[in-house]
């Protein structure tokens, strides 16, 4: 497998695992959701928060956009799960699309003091490992709030299809598609 491969379905895993945790959290009363909880950030809203408020930046700039950090002085934190996972699944299908481009391209990320220039495929692992990180916390989280936390980590390997097969349906996904040789 090659490194495009590895990037794109790791961008596919990153939205089966998110669209698994937010509707584990469906059912999530608001209060909740924004209870003070023990982690990085104080609660699951905060954490899922910033993840998608990181995702949105590293996904503008992997797109080019001229206003990535402009965006990312404006964001917003969504006040509910169900406005963070319509948020998140908008982000997750640019990811996906950001993952199929060239990895050795140059990336320019605006920084409050200077211009940060990587190349694609450095930016992708950085923000695939900066989701797991904080996801792992957010999942913790939900530990003490009454929801079972889902499994996140069974979406990588081919030959277990089976266990993520209900939510490649409800996203119109294949398993050649998404497990295609480059």
């Amino acid at each position: 497998m090659n490194l495009i491969d590895t990037l794109r379905i790791q961008a596919h895993a990153n939205r089966l695992i998110n669209l698994r945790l937010h509707r584990a959290m469906a059912m999530l009363p608001d209060a909740e959701f924004h209870a003070p909880r023990v982690g990085f950030f104080p609660s699951l809203a905060a954490t899922l928060n910033h993840i998608l408020g990181v995702d949105l930046y590293y996904v503008a700039c992997l797109e080019g956009d001229p206003g990535a950090a402009r965006s990312w002085r404006a964001f917003v934190p969504a006040a509910r799960v169900s406005e963070l996972a319509e948020r998140q699944a908008a982000v997750d299908e640019r990811l996906i699309a950001a993952a199929a481009l060239d990895p050795s391209r140059e990336v320019q990320m605006p920084r409050h003091d200077h211009l940060q220039i990587d190349r694609a495929g450095c930016v992708l692992m950085h923000l695939y490992m900066h989701q797991h990180h904080h996801r792992g916390q957010a999942h913790a989280m939900l530990s003490g709030s009454g929801i079972a936390p889902p499994q996140l980590d069974e979406f990588m390997m081919p030959s277990e299809s089976h266990l993520r097969a209900d939510e490649m349906a409800l996203l119109g996904w294949h398993e050649a598609e998404v497990y295609r040789a480059g």
